[in-house]
């Protein structure tokens, strides 16, 4: 008798990223009896402060963030997928991608990990709040002030929320960040996105600067406190049937004085393959199957999974399941602003959402948060061993 193959997986402590992975490799199990594949999964916080170039020796699968590759590539940690997948795969991949996902794992010129999850800051909302108060869902960003003035929105605050916000309103501002040498963005824009972060921070919750976007959900959803959240990263389980206590709506980000819609920062999470895996055949097969349209489209989304492929977005029953989440949120996800990805960028990424953080609560010069946050992108550039 054939021995059996056990392979090991690490990913975050939600249900959007666990329950699907879970169930994914039940079925898969199932279909090749020969392998079995478990998984742990640890928090948001244990991300940032365990780095996954440790984890490679340990776990075979390993779920990361985009912003990682960069690391990736430089390590040679992570096995590059594009060397064991074929071409028209990959290809499908690439011309069914949620806005920049699939590629957003590319680097260097290698594919180091598959867009098994998409995400980007949306709106949401409580209807049924929204339609008791006879109020319209906001479309602008005046009409969003103004129920902030009312007490009822909801928006995350820590610090690694409001770095991906700032990106947003560097853009709303007129420039995107990281274009010019050794500064995140220049003086006049960099202040002009202060402004707008302290024109809706300053008439929000104070709880907020204690609040991840999953923690925000769970307050919309769990009291009739708060009506609306402007952006945060979307989690398409808060609009399912049976799911919360109170279903949250989801829907794309207001429009500017300008007319234009603001562009968030993509998030999501992409499946790699340890270069230290004994079974990297099994692994590969595994990580090509749960990454197909067939897979994402059916048994990732239909257990809670918020899927990397396009189709599962367009598919019909994954929105009527939803409340109509993926459809009403793909204009922002094909929008998103892309981060750097250097190795050395998470360092930046792990300690400039402090500076805002401290700012919005406490006030003081939108020039030394900024030159805080240089100081913490030109340290980074120096970790960084492929930066130009």
């Amino acid at each position: 008798m054939k021995e059996k193959v056990e392979l090991k997986g690490i990913t975050w402590s939600h249900s959007r990223g666990y329950t699907p992975l879970i169930a994914c490799s039940q079925r898969f199990a199932e279909l090749h009896p020969e392998i079995n594949i478990t998984w742990r999964k640890r928090s948001l916080q244990e991300f940032a402060d365990f780095p996954i170039e440790q984890l490679v020796h340990e776990y075979d699968l390993l779920v990361i963030d985009h912003p990682w590759v960069g690391t990736a590539a430089a390590t040679q940690c992570v096995l590059p997928l594009d060397q064991y997948l074929s071409a028209s795969y990959l290809n499908d991949q690439l011309q069914h991608s949620v806005g920049y996902s699939h590629l957003s794992y590319f680097y260097n010129g290698h594919q180091w990990a598959l867009a098994i999850d998409a995400a980007t800051p949306v709106a949401s909302y409580r209807k049924d709040l929204l339609e008791k108060n006879n109020v319209e869902i906001p479309g602008s960003w005046r009409e969003l002030i103004h129920l902030a003035d009312k007490g009822k929105v909801a928006v995350p605050a820590i610090p690694i929320d409001l770095l991906m916000n700032f990106y947003m309103f560097c853009i709303a501002a007129g420039k995107e960040p990281f274009t010019e040498p050794n500064v995140v963005i220049d003086d006049a824009t960099g202040k002009a996105a202060l402004q707008m972060m302290v024109e809706l921070w300053s008439r929000v919750d104070p709880r907020m600067f204690t609040c991840n976007p999953i923690a925000v959900a769970e307050l919309m959803t769990t009291s009739n406190e708060f009506w609306y959240c402007p952006f945060a990263y979307g989690y398409s389980n808060y609009s399912r049937r049976g799911y919360a206590q109170q279903l949250l709506h989801y829907t794309d980000l207001v429009r500017m004085d300008d007319g234009k819609k603001l562009r968030s920062t993509l998030g999501g999470t992409g499946l790699s393959v340890s270069a230290s895996c004994k079974h990297k055949n099994e692994a590969i097969l595994f990580t090509g199957w749960i990454g197909s349209r067939e897979v994402q489209s059916t048994i990732y989304t239909a257990n809670g999974g918020q899927p990397g492929h396009r189709l599962a977005w367009e598919d019909e029953d994954n929105n009527r399941m939803t409340n109509g989440y993926f459809m009403n949120t793909l204009p922002a996800l094909d929008s998103a602003f892309v981060r750097p990805r250097y190795n050395g960028y998470l360092y930046f990424q792990d300690h400039a959402g402090i500076p805002l953080w401290q700012y919005l609560q406490d006030g003081g010069s939108p020039r030394s948060v900024l030159d805080k946050m240089n100081e913490l992108y030109r340290q980074s550039l120096k970790l960084n061993f492929d930066h130009p």
